[in-house]
């Protein structure tokens, strides 16, 4: 005989065999045995969890001659032909390649001729949400008042799809995702069965692969073994034949991350991709080592939350209180983000590079947990006395630093400018704006200048944000120094408006874009 797959091999074929759906078991069990059978339901919820499975099983039993307390015995003529797929009284319909309504004519067209054997008709339309909208509506009538004979089954993964006047008319049953420690347990009882040498953490963890499914989960189990036929699988093997990476690889990342160390970040991932992980389940995986964080640092006994053994509980509380809630928020963030992006990327490590970056480079982002980020990260740079200033910044710093040391002992040493100083200045003017800093020649640009007084000159400024500008003690202060440079002596700055003075007072204010003095070597600036 050809080989089966472990999850065909092993389908349930007794309620007692499905695993992690107690509630719905118990519900049709009693139905079955009150003789309370109804004639449409509808199984709902995600793929592997049973639905399937729980109609044959429903369906086998309310035709079977000798059930066993609400189960099928799997021993008569009826069970042995439905098993064998051979039974005219169950019929599996498929409604995503027969969606159309030629196809629920048909149906309305069989539920008129009773079954030939056994108590019911059974149609189980799998997948019933792929129907069309005439296809439904064909449905309608016969789904409402079907022969007593007949039971409808129908199954969905999006039961939101389904027009309200068909939920309507069905007894509604919801899967739940199976746990981990059910999964888990039946892994290990099936490969006891089948001879096979597993080791338990291994069993754990494709059993939390398989993201509550209990096909998936024996798959993916089925898949392990096949790689490592006639020896052990180790949880080494699994991680290496899923892509996945060991956990202790997102602690490494996390301090690199927090560190804000590209190279030591950028040096992990190209350990992952040498070993062949699959980058997407990588991503994945640290989000949910993230998620584990967070659920650390805000929560008490969640061992079974977790999923974790108390050893590693507690070194993942040490790594929570490594770091902040809210930047681990910000963390999540940047990843759930990425793992959308991934998803249909040809890219997927640039893309993960460049998340790998903004995390430890809060500054390239403008949002609000970023900038939370960069704030902590200060907190933490005063709280150990340290105050990083960026290279490009120390040189400005330090030169401002000393200006402003330099500046009161300058202006003490000089005598105080007179009219012809002033007058001097304002003829001098356009060299003097060429000798002044970047920053400050930017702001001056365009502004008129005059004599307020003996020793100050007045800035006529076209704009509120250039008066205010040269209003602030420390540039103003600094044009002072410049000018007493060029005249050595003592002077001071008063910046206005031109909107604040009368009009005919505009005159008085020189526009040094329009003196022409011959003999005065001046550089202008447009």
């Amino acid at each position: 005989m050809a080989y089966q797959a472990l999850y065909r091999k092993w389908r349930p074929g007794t309620f007692e065999d499905v695993k992690g759906q107690e509630h719905i078991v118990t519900t049709l069990k009693n139905q079955i045995k009150l003789d309370r059978i109804g004639h449409a339901y509808l199984f709902c919820g995600t793929r592997g969890t049973g639905k399937t499975t729980v109609a044959k099983i429903f369906a086998k039993t309310v035709n079977c001659l000798h059930p066993i307390d609400g189960s099928p015995c799997n021993e008569c003529a009826m069970c042995k032909a439905i098993d064998a797929q051979t039974s005219m009284n169950v019929i599996e319909i498929d409604a995503a390649s027969n969606n159309g309504v030629d196809n629920i004519r048909e149906i309305r067209e069989e539920v008129s001729y009773s079954p030939t054997e056994g108590r019911y008709k059974v149609y189980i339309i799998d997948e019933v949400h792929m129907l069309s909208t005439g296809a439904f509506n064909a449905l309608l009538k016969t789904l409402e008042e079907p022969p007593s004979y007949v039971i409808f089954i129908l199954a969905t993964t999006e039961a939101h799809k389904i027009p309200i006047t068909i939920l309507s008319r069905c007894q509604r049953y919801d899967f739940k995702r199976i746990t981990i420690d059910t999964i888990a347990d039946r892994l290990s009882e099936l490969i006891e069965k089948e001879g096979l040498d597993v080791e338990p953490r291994a069993v754990r963890y494709v059993a939390k692969a398989a993201d509550g499914s209990m096909r998936d989960a024996l798959s993916l189990l089925d898949q392990c073994v096949a790689f490592y036929i006639d020896s052990r699988v180790t949880y080494d093997n699994v991680l290496e034949v899923l892509g996945a990476v060991d956990t202790s690889v997102f602690s490494r990342l996390l301090r690199a991350v927090l560190s804000q160390n590209i190279t030591e970040a950028v040096y992990i991932l190209e350990e992952i991709v040498v070993q062949g992980r699959e980058l997407y389940q990588f991503v994945m995986d640290f989000t949910w080592y993230l998620r584990n964080l967070m659920l650390a640092q805000n929560a008490d006994n969640l061992e079974d939350i977790l999923d974790i053994s108390s050893e590693n509980l507690a070194a993942l509380k040490e790594e929570a209180a490594l770091v902040k809630p809210d930047i681990i928020m910000r963390y999540i963030r940047v990843f759930s983000e990425l793992s959308g992006q991934m998803r249909y990327s040809t890219q997927k490590r640039v893309l993960l590079e460049v998340a790998l970056v903004k995390l430890c480079k809060p500054s390239m982002e403008r949002n609000l947990d970023s900038i939370l980020n960069r704030l902590a990260n200060i907190e933490k740079q005063l709280e150990q006395g340290v105050i990083a200033v960026a290279p490009d910044q120390a040189g400005e710093v330090s030169k401002m630093q000393q200006t402003a040391r330099e500046i009161p002992a300058k202006a003490e040493a000089r005598p105080k400018a007179m009219s012809e100083d002033i007058r001097q200045v304002v003829a001098r003017w356009g060299q003097i704006v060429s000798d002044l800093p970047d920053s400050m020649a930017a702001m001056i640009k365009n502004i008129q200048v005059s004599q307020a007084d003996d020793s100050t000159l007045l800035l006529a400024c076209e704009s509120e944000m250039q008066k205010t500008y040269f209003e602030q003690e420390n540039h103003k202060k600094e044009l002072e120094a410049i000018i007493g440079d060029k005249i050595q002596k003592q002077l001071s700055v008063r910046a206005v408006t031109l909107s604040a003075e009368q009009p005919q007072q505009t005159e008085a204010f020189i526009d040094p874009r329009k003196i022409n003095l011959e003999g005065v070597d001046l550089i202008y600036e447009d």
